[in-house]
Parts: C-alpha cells; structure tokens; sequence
C-alpha cells in the first residue's frame, strides 16, 4: 500500500511497465512537483498544497525516498545509492536523457487528459531540475520550471554546462520555445555549486529570450544573510516572507503557471 500523506489523495500511475505512487491534490489544471533529495519532504509537500490552493492540481510522483519524511544526511544518502543504482537516472553522463522522462512524459498527457486546461506545468527541483526541460518534448508541458537543476554531476567545465538531454531534445525544446513562445524559468542560487552558473549560462545561449534565470544573491555578506551553502530555492531555504528574493523567486514561478494555465485557460 502506498504510504499516506495528509491532504492528498494516491493513485497508481503505470507506463512501460513501471508503476508508481502518484499523489494529488487541489483541482484544476496539473502542475506536476518533481521531488529534490531525499524525496517528498514536508517543504516539498508544502510546496504542492500552496499551488493546489491556488486553482491546480499538485501532482507529486513518488520517485525515491520515503515520501512525508524530513531531510536527514542518512535519507539524502539512502536516496543517492537508490537514483545511482536505478538505471533511470542519467547522474554523471553528458548529453543524456534521463530514461524516466519518458515516464514523466506519459504521466504529464495523462495529468492533462484528466485534469483539463491548456497544458501542464512542471516543477523539478535539484536531482530532477533538468526533468522539466526534458519533458518538453511532449507538447503538453507548456510552463516548465528547473528549480537548481543539478544533473549531470561533475567538475568538469563541459559537465557543468550540460543540460542533461540529448540534442535532438534539445532541438526540441528550442522549437517549442520558438514556435510556440514558451518560457523556461530557472532558479539557482548565486553560489551553489550543484547547481552550476554554466548551466544557466548555457540554457541562455540555447534558448536566448525564451529562458528566464533566477539567481539569487549567496555570497558571503549578502544582504539578506542567505547562506553560501544555500540550495533549494522554493523548499529547505525558502524564505516566506513578501521581501525576501526568495519568496520573490516563488511568486515568479506561481506568475508562470497562473498566466500560462490558467488566464490562458478557455476550457474552465
């Protein structure tokens, strides 16, 4: 039985022959939350409820860890020797998609044939931050979002600009983002180095005006005290409060999902 989680019903979503405990809440169209290690944390849980209350349907897919359990160093461990093992998950290798894209691509037409509207909005956060980008394939995904998109890992200039998908992905996504004058929102902070400033640097050179970066200030003495280890911009080191650039941060990615899900939305 999948393990319960207040406020949120579960489901089984099954593609490929992989199945999956899916957890929803809210009503409207889907905007699907891609968990961060170690999992569905309560902040990433938090995260979901304040969309569902918005007018969407938080959708959470359950892809490692224990979902409801807090972060701990053992948890984030216990979930990195899960993802390396598990071979849908492309951590270190450039110019590769990740195999459970194709998953998620299913799982974002299924969310938008039940939850309705103009499109999906998609949310991945650290482990899964280049998830969004790759999911853009699938033309349901219009408002997509890459939280301090980490993968793939590695030290190496080349690896910290790669993107995480292969070129004919990316030719993709640079389509739909012509074609269809598509955004991609990313968000990092300044000095985080699992989320590197190549990568957004790159995406700029790829996708020109229709990437939007994020990056908030973490070097030491910054004004508003954020700590130059900070890293997960709308959950761990959200700071909720209306002046604080990272609350500024997740009022531009609920902007995002309200002006292409929702005033675009002719069907409600």
């Amino acid at each position: 039985m999948p393990r319960a989680l207040p406020g949120f019903t579960s489901t089984v979503f099954t593609h490929g022959g992989k199945a999956r405990t899916v957890y929803r809440a809210g009503t409207g169209p889907a905007v699907i939350v891609l968990a961060e290690m170690p999992g569905i944390t309560p902040r990433v849980t938090h995260f979901a409820e304040r969309l569902s209350g918005l007018g969407f349907t938080a959708v959470m897919p359950h892809l490692f860890g224990t979902p409801g359990k807090s972060p701990s160093n053992a948890r984030f461990v216990r979930s990195m020797l899960q993802a390396c093992i598990s071979r849908e998950f492309t951590i270190f290798a450039r110019g590769k998609n990740s195999p459970i894209t194709d998953w998620l691509r299913a799982l974002a037409r299924h969310e938008h044939e039940t939850c309705g509207g103009p499109g999906v909005g998609v949310v991945g956060m650290c482990f899964t931050g280049g998830f969004a980008l790759g999911m853009m394939v699938d033309e349901t995904v219009i408002a997509p979002v890459l939280s301090q998109p980490s993968l793939p890992l590695g030290k190496k200039p080349e690896t910290r600009a790669d993107l995480g998908i292969d070129a004919v992905t990316l030719d993709r996504v640079k389509e739909r983002c012509r074609t269809e004058n598509l955004c991609v929102l990313g968000l990092r902070f300044e000095k985080d180095e699992l989320a590197p400033y190549e990568r957004f640097v790159r995406l700029g050179e790829e996708l020109g005006r229709h990437f939007v970066g994020v990056e908030i200030p973490s070097a030491p003495g910054n004004p508003d005290g954020i700590d130059v280890k900070a890293h997960s911009v709308l959950t761990e080191h959200l700071v909720d409060r209306p002046d604080h650039p990272t609350h500024k941060a997740l009022q531009q990615v609920i902007d995002l999902f309200q002006d292409r899900l929702l005033r675009s939305d002719q069907t409600r």
